[in-house]
């Protein structure tokens, strides 16, 4: 191994994840109460204070968004990795009801009967992802439960508890003030237990502390992968319904999101401009219509990007017009995009797209001016976007190896999605060329397709900085401020969870045998397609500045989001221009009337000659 390689693992992170995994191969639920104190010791960056008897508001915020509202009625966490897992033991999930998290996809289900809530997990990183939340969230709310119980509120909140109650002014700094917290923390708490669900957690708080028990039904490497074949079986089948044939069609591969494609291929927003801003300045969520007199006279991009942001907004709300609903599933059909949005066990929504239905009428125009020629050439393609929603971690691995193995020829992999940056803002993009991984160990070195110039003219706010360096960590609470300086000295300034496993998938599907570990892997060389990873960052771990991790996405994330999508949208119909213009059979050669004409060869003649060439060629 060359030493060069940063090895940040602290001690206290690996024994905490030692600790989980040797506890979680018992044949019982285990307390998560016993993982408290390495949880606590391990001084992760986002519950730095979980030691504190003092609430980390930070902490209890992040994870109470990444489980379900039901946590705090949950006696028992059962994780598994699909249905057939789960009902293989006992556990009928079909029957329990479906919930889930704000700001995670991954299917959850919980049964009020015996308070079971039930986890799909696509890899290992789901676990990596899932315990952590649990007992960050677990030693917050029973720090809610010590500090309540200790204060003369008690009494008056289990009064005041009715099903419509809300809290009065006067009991909420009551609250405030026995939970020592300040007024914007407070504020924290109100939103994500919105209405009256805060006085029902508060009371709840009162009588009850948390002590859930964790079990992980399947936990062989056969179980995951049999899940993501369902999944592709899914995929495959919703794609045939549709006439194609994905084990024969190229495809062009991306990781992004469900939305940034469809919006900038279909036109949609573009063409109900006046209905999606009648409802901006009518019902103006989120504050939408003071952004829009902000950006309505300024003509780079940005009123696009709000309509993009703005159409997903209308369509879900109750007075989006029937029309505008109709001709976005229309506008979609028509742009041969095909949606498989549930496919069964992986909450994992992949998406097809055919190039040859794409409109130069309806496209975005900051996706690239190509010529009548040119798009006629893209009407002949036979090529596909196949785009997936982001997934987390080594789901990526084995999602990626198992689309490489069933479609017949990749023609590009291109990775957007959300980093934390070291030393950049929010709504930056870091274009990486080294990727550290912390799963394998190794550190990839590639050639990114893309470069600072083809993103820079579409951002309006951020900074591109290309020729990075990412590490890929194993979740995002596995990491602490030891563990970033490390590699912040070793000029690493991307922080990430999922190139290190897309890249283990790419190393697979050039070298004939698995992937490496601990070792620089060079990928320059044999790759026989693009490889581009976009990050844009939506946290500074390491700075005070506000985070998107903290506020709703705002118009930075919007317009680093769309610059991404944008920029993998131009390479890929360029790539397959030029793909088509090699297939197109070349012109006729037109002779000279005074060029000499060949002689006639017989037959027989002209096949012995054949049959001498091929000899002379080693056939």
């Amino acid at each position: 191994m060359d030493r060069s390689v940063p090895v940040a693992h602290t001690e206290d992170i690996e024994l905490y994840q030692r600790t989980y995994y040797s506890l979680l191969r018992s044949s019982e639920p285990i307390r998560l109460r016993s993982l408290e104190e390495t949880h606590s010791t391990m001084n992760s960056t986002i519950h730095h204070h979980a030691a504190s008897p003092e609430i980390d508001m930070s902490a209890l915020v992040y994870s109470a968004l990444r489980l379900p509202e039901c946590v705090p009625h949950t006696s028992t966490i059962v994780m598994g990795q699909m249905e057939e897992v789960f009902e293989r033991e006992g556990y009928n999930v079909t029957l329990w009801e479906t919930v889930r998290a704000r700001a995670r996809r991954r299917k959850f289900y919980f049964n009020s009967t015996d308070n079971t809530l039930a986890a799909s997990i696509a890899s290992v990183s789901d676990i990596d992802d899932l315990i952590p939340c649990l007992v960050a969230f677990q030693i917050e709310w029973n720090k809610i439960n010590q500090k309540l119980n200790n204060s003369s509120l008690k009494n008056r909140l289990m009064q005041q508890y009715r099903p419509s109650a809300t809290l009065q002014i006067d009991l909420m700094e009551e609250v405030r003030a026995a939970l020592d917290l300040d007024s914007s923390a407070i504020t924290k708490l109100s939103k994500i237990w919105p209405g009256t669900q805060f006085v029902e957690n508060l009371r709840l708080a009162v009588t009850q502390r948390l002590d859930i028990r964790g079990i992980v039904l399947g936990s062989g490497l056969s179980d995951y992968r049999r899940s993501v074949q369902f999944w592709w079986g899914q995929v495959d089948k919703g794609a045939s319904e549709k006439n194609i044939d994905l084990s024969v069609q190229p495809i062009y591969f991306v990781s992004s999101n469900t939305h940034s494609f469809v919006n900038a291929i279909t036109g949609t927003a573009w063409n109900h401009r006046d209905e999606i801003i009648k409802f901006i300045q009518q019902e103006n969520p989120e504050n939408l219509a003071e952004e829009y007199e902000r950006i309505a006279s300024e003509d780079n991009g940005q009123l696009r990007n709000f309509l993009y942001y703005s159409l997903g907004r209308y369509l879900p709300h109750q007075s989006c017009s029937p029309k505008v609903k109709a001709a976005a599933s229309a506008d979609e059909s028509a742009a041969g995009i095909v949606r498989i949005q549930e496919p069964h066990c992986l909450d994992v929504e992949a998406q097809v797209f055919e190039l040859s239905k794409i409109s130069k009428e309806f496209i975005d125009p900051r996706a690239g001016a190509f010529t009548s020629n040119e798009w006629t050439l893209l009407a002949q393609s036979n090529a596909l976007i196949f785009n997936i929603d982001y997934p987390l971690g080594m789901a990526a691995y084995h999602l990626l190896s198992q689309i490489s193995a069933a479609t017949w020829r990749t023609l590009g992999i291109y990775i957007v999605g959300k980093a934390a940056t070291l030393n950049g803002r929010v709504g930056d993009v870091m274009l990486p060329n080294v990727v550290f991984d912390d799963h394998s160990r190794n550190s990839y070195l590639f050639r990114n397709c893309f470069t600072a110039r083809d993103l820079a003219p579409l951002l309006n706010y951020g900074t591109v900085f290309d020729n990075q360096k990412a590490v890929t960590v194993r979740g995002t609470f596995l990491q602490n401020h030891n563990f970033m300086h490390v590699f912040y000295e070793e000029g690493y300034t991307d922080i990430e969870m999922e190139a290190g496993p897309y890249l283990s998938s790419i190393y697979e599907d050039i070298y004939p045998r698995r992937y490496p570990l601990n070792e620089i892997v060079n990928l320059f060389i044999n790759a026989p397609y693009d490889i581009g990873l976009i990050h844009y960052a939506s946290d500074t771990p390491i700075s005070k500045r506000q985070t998107l991790l903290s506020t709703s996405l705002s118009y930075a994330g919007v317009d680093s989001t769309y610059a991404s999508t944008l920029a993998v949208l131009r390479r890929i119909l360029k790539q397959e221009i030029d793909r088509q213009r090699e297939l197109a059979p070349s012109p006729p050669i037109e002779k000279s009337a005074d060029e000499p004409v060949p002689p006639i060869i017989p037959i027989a003649s002209q096949n012995n000659a054949d049959a001498k060439q091929a000899v002379s060629n080693g056939h």
